[in-house]
């Protein structure tokens, strides 16, 4: 970390005392600032995190990312204190959907199944019938035994979902504002600067950028191929804090942003002093009425069952 300034080094030093005492465990998002990931514990896509973090002995979960993400935390470790250290860190996308619209819309469809994407609070999750991840949104679309099904809330998503599954999806008009921006001229500048370089999009992305892609993953899964393809060089069609992690894991290779205005302020609201803060006082705290939590449990634990 010698790029840290001094102040840095020493909130550093301070987030690691105050974790170390109090039995704290951090998570960082992969779309983090790159100093907030060097201070974790776990790096990674929300869910997983949340779900690593269930199986620890520790006592405190200080969730680096979004309003959502500490949300799912809790509900898979209620007897834990989960810690947001920014509140004012949330997702435009999953403000898209409320409950109570939700509900409505279910009924309008004769209550078919509602497939929700984990990326959306646990009041949402809880009036689900399964979530789901942008790594397995295919398999628990084809786990259902209905032929049709309201996906909520990305609507590319869903399309991406449609396109490779024989079920009828109806779409929730959500979307991520960075993802769904991004434009065939973006990937196709991009392409023209390294055109050696394979894209990787992102399934939140719109069909017609899915098209140009070479690989479709989530963004662990962008890691992942990255390691397991010949390819020296990647354009990634995602939120460009990734940009850290993966070249991070993969040193010896190229990565480059399919467009700069793929960046998320919210994803870039928490600071060193935030994590500080929030441990050292146990500000931002969050938790979710135990009625919702258990019913967004269900659809969260099947999504997880499923084998």
């Amino acid at each position: 970390m010698n790029d840290s300034t001094g102040t840095d080094q020493m909130l550093i030093k301070k987030i690691q005392k105050l974790a170390k005492e109090k039995n704290a465990i951090i998570l960082a998002h992969n779309y983090q600032p790159p100093e907030i990931q060097q201070i974790a514990d776990l790096c990674g896509d929300s869910l997983e995190l949340s779900i690593q973090a269930s199986k620890t002995l520790a006592d405190i979960i200080v969730f680096c990312g979004v309003h959502f993400m500490a949300e799912t935390a809790y509900i898979l470790s209620p007897d834990k204190t989960v810690l947001l250290p920014n509140p004012d860190a949330g997702c435009p996308m999953a403000d898209m959907v409320d409950p109570v619209a939700l509900r409505a819309r279910k009924r309008e469809l004769g209550n078919i199944p509602v497939v929700t994407y984990v990326n959306s609070s646990a009041a949402v999750k809880a009036v689900s019938d399964i979530c789901c991840t942008s790594a397995n949104v295919i398999k628990v679309a084809n786990s259902i035994a209905s032929d049709e099904i309201l996906m909520t809330p990305d609507k590319n998503l869903a399309l991406y979902a449609a396109a490779n599954t024989d079920k009828k999806i109806h779409l929730w008009e959500g979307y991520c504002p960075f993802h769904n921006n991004l434009t065939v001229q973006d990937v196709t500048s991009a392409r023209a600067a390294h055109p050696k370089a394979l894209f990787i999009a992102h399934p939140e992305c719109p069909p017609n950028i899915l098209e140009l892609a070479d690989s479709i993953q989530s963004t662990s899964g962008m890691i992942r191929f990255a390691g397991q393809s010949n390819a020296d060089q990647f354009i990634l069609g995602t939120e460009n804090g990734l940009l850290y992690p993966i070249s991070k894991a993969h040193p010896r290779k190229k990565f480059y942003p399919a467009s700069d205005k793929m960046y998320c302020p919210d994803m870039k609201k928490i600071t060193l002093n935030h994590v500080a803060i929030s441990l050292e006082n146990l500000t931002g705290e969050i938790k979710v009425p135990e009625d919702i939590r258990l019913a967004a449990l269900g659809s969260v634990q099947k999504m997880i069952d499923l084998k």
